[in-house]
């Protein structure tokens, strides 16, 4: 008697169990030992996820190899989502000390001159001199003499081997 309350219990458990995981029930003998087929579940539907931003980052560095650039568009990408949620531009100069200077959406520009990710500079794209690059409301001029970055309201840095500036 036990063994067969303790068979009982393990059929339904099993059943229950594969409900509960969206799999059909195990077709259940009846009393007259017939197969009594359960009702099929029909499948959840699957909830969709949104990543944040679904953007691509762009890079560029300048000819000399010392500075190099990456903007990320509003929303930020996949992998990385500025604090403000963008767009950013952040951009490194690596002689004579490491140094990022980087552009949010809003605010001066900022200095940070204790880099803990220091990555510059293995873009392929090459801003020469002479040539302006333009996304989101930034725009980066290079020239022989340094890189000038800034965002349509006014607030820009300035990165050289001689020099850098923020406001």
């Amino acid at each position: 008697m036990r063994l067969h309350l303790i068979a009982c219990l393990a059929g339904f458990f099993a059943a229950t169990t594969a409900l509960g995981q969206g799999a059909p029930a195990p077709r259940m003998p009846s009393a007259d030992g017939s197969a009594v087929k359960t009702p099929e579940v029909e499948p959840q539907p699957q909830t969709k996820t949104r990543s944040i931003g679904g953007g691509k980052q762009e890079q560029f560095v300048l000819p000399s190899g010392n500075i190099g650039c990456i903007y990320t568009p509003e929303g930020g990408t996949p992998t990385y989502r500025p604090l403000d949620g963008g767009p950013e531009l952040a951009c490194d100069r690596v002689e004579p000390r490491y140094v990022r200077a980087t552009l949010s959406a809003s605010g001066p520009a900022s200095l940070d001159r204790q880099v803990g990710d220091a990555s510059c500079c293995s873009a392929t794209s090459v801003l020469d001199y002479g040539q302006t690059w333009r996304q989101g409301p930034f725009s980066c001029t290079s020239t022989r003499t340094g890189l000038t970055c800034e965002r349509e309201d006014g607030h820009s840095f300035f990165l050289s081997r001689r020099r850098i500036d923020a406001n």
